[in-house]
């Protein structure tokens, strides 16, 4: 038996403008956009993707899951996403070796350190 990673399903107050969003943050292309879904991936025949869909009515707990990501230079991707419209989770940069921070629905993502040489 095996798995093929599809997609991940992210929960938001608004899917579309949540999934644009975070189509800009990666430039990622969008490959099925309807008022309820959208959905994107690296380009179209790449997964996994990632797919916005509206909070299910009387959801109150916050997911347990965030990405991370592994820029070339981590400064300068942190200012591009905060141009974008994320912000600081924790109210700026700390002694850690990754920032984290909020998409504009308050969900959380780390950007790690440049890799290693």
């Amino acid at each position: 038996m095996t798995l093929e990673w599809e997609q991940v399903i992210v929960d938001a107050a608004d899917p579309v403008a949540l999934g644009r969003w975070w189509a800009r943050a990666l430039g990622w292309v969008v490959v099925h956009e309807t008022a309820d879904e959208y959905e994107i991936r690296p380009s179209p025949d790449r997964l996994p993707g990632l797919l916005f869909v509206p909070v299910p009515e009387g959801k109150t707990v916050k997911n347990r899951l965030h990405p991370d990501f592994r820029p070339d230079d981590q400064r300068a991707e942190v200012e591009r996403l905060l141009a974008l419209g994320a912000r600081y989770a924790d109210g700026g940069p700390g002694g850690h070796p990754w920032v984290t921070l909020l998409d504009p629905e308050g969900n959380e993502f780390c950007v790690l350190s440049p890799p290693k040489a």
